[in-house]
């Protein structure tokens, strides 16, 4: 970690001379991504259900219920990934599309008591997710991490 402090100059920016992969944040971020998507696999082990899947199963339980563009934008997915998604949900009996009764041509998506079952354990197949990445940080690290991150994604 001191090593890659070393590069930063005192303004807090990289010289671009000293540009280092390793002390790039994008490629740290996308490493600690791949990590949890890993680790969120093996948690997730016979639940069925990707990262996204996950997210978006999740947010509609939340919400209760919501169009397609909705979840896209409460899951933070792109309407082709968002699309994908549901359809793959959806022909799992996970969630169901039924049309708005005050706009017959708006669908709205909400989750399927079978849903709300593989739900409740893929929650906790995250917050192991969760657990194990976050593992080698102190509760103090934790909390600072996801306030910086929480910012970061704004």
């Amino acid at each position: 970690m001191s090593e890659i402090l070393d590069l930063i100059a005192p303004s807090g920016a990289l010289p671009e001379r000293a540009y280092r992969l390793d002390a790039s944040a994008g490629h740290l971020l996308r490493r600690a991504h791949q990590r949890y998507q890993a680790v969120f696999s093996e948690c997730a082990a016979g639940h069925g259900l990707t990262g996204p899947q996950f997210a978006a199963l999740l947010r509609l339980s939340e919400a209760g219920r919501a169009t397609q563009n909705q979840l896209g934008r409460l899951a933070a997915m792109d309407s082709a990934t968002v699309q994908g998604v549901v359809r793959r949900l959806a022909a799992r009996g996970l969630l169901r599309a039924a049309k708005d009764p005050l706009d017959r041509r708006t669908r709205v998506l909400s989750v399927t008591p079978q849903g709300h079952d593989l739900l409740a354990e893929a929650k906790e197949a995250g917050r192991r997710a969760n657990e194990a990445l976050l593992g080698p940080l102190s509760a103090g690290e934790r909390a600072h991490l996801l306030s910086l991150l929480q910012r970061l994604s704004e």
